[in-house]
């Protein structure tokens, strides 16, 4: 349960990474002062996500432990960056893939990055 609960959240931060998390910056300084203005993902926001957990060889630490850390943060964004270009034809390459961010790239001549 503890595994699948890191690979959950890890999830939770990709989708967060990936459509909402942003530190504005301007002119060198941190304009993000706050969590309500830094869009954490809640449980509202999240799928469910189904854990699997596949076991094939014993770790490498103490008794054969293994751990998970956050690994699955990273597929939440190509995943939906993809998802964006099946649905709209065009790719964006900056994070976070904002609906404002999705407008402007839609706008946009065929070829150019977002």
């Amino acid at each position: 349960m503890r595994v699948e609960g890191q690979i959950q959240g890890a999830v939770a931060q990709g989708i967060g990474y990936a459509l909402t998390e942003e530190v504005a910056v301007h002119e060198g300084h941190n304009a993000t002062r706050s969590l309500g203005e830094y869009l954490v993902p809640t449980a509202l926001d999240v799928p469910d996500v189904e854990a699997v957990v596949l076991e094939r060889h014993p770790g490498k630490g103490p008794l054969g432990a293994r751990g998970i850390g956050e690994p699955p943060i990273g597929p939440p964004a190509p995943a939906l960056a993809a998802a964006i270009e099946d649905a709209t034809g065009t790719r964006l390459d900056t994070l976070p893939m904002t609906p404002e961010r999705v407008l402007a790239a839609l706008a946009r001549p065929a070829g150019g990055g977002a």
